[in-house]
């Protein structure tokens, strides 16, 4: 089952057991699906769901950091409850040994030194990267590796 398929079936089974927060985070991925599905006119697979949910993900991160600043503790935990349910979407993340080892391996291949190659080097990770790993923590590990 795919990916996409797998969430439109965890949409029915939250209309089934009334789960209202559940249903409404998993309407929010759907709808954003969609819409990339019409502006590109492409169908998605996994790979293109994944990056969806990172994107959201990322969202409801930074909102959490807003409303925590501003003392919205009930609007910040709304967004923690749509992280949970948008995290059980995303492959396992890599640990932080195994993607320093893995941008390791990256910045030598490439022959890249210094933070002039940040650029060249965060392309070639993102796309060996990308859905298996935290970009933050990727990016702070590429920046560690080209200042050694």
């Amino acid at each position: 089952m795919s990916l996409k398929e797998q969430i439109t079936e965890d949409m029915k089974n939250a209309m089934r057991a009334k789960d209202s927060e559940r249903l409404g985070t998993i309407r929010l991925l759907l709808s954003a699906m969609k819409q990339k599905e019409v502006d590109e006119r492409v169908v998605l697979d996994d790979a293109m769901v994944v990056v969806i949910v990172d994107k959201l993900i990322k969202q409801r991160k930074d909102s959490i950091t807003a409303f925590e600043l501003a003392a919205r503790q009930d609007l910040a935990d709304k967004e923690k409850s749509e992280l949970l349910v948008l995290q059980a979407y995303l492959p396992a993340r890599m640990s932080a040994e195994e993607v320093t080892a893995a941008v390791q391996a990256i910045v030598a291949s490439l022959g890249a030194k210094g933070p002039g190659d940040m650029g060249k080097v965060m392309g070639a990770v993102k796309t060996q990267l990308a859905g298996k790993a935290d970009m933050a923590q990727v990016s702070a590990a590429v920046k560690a590796a080209l200042a050694s």
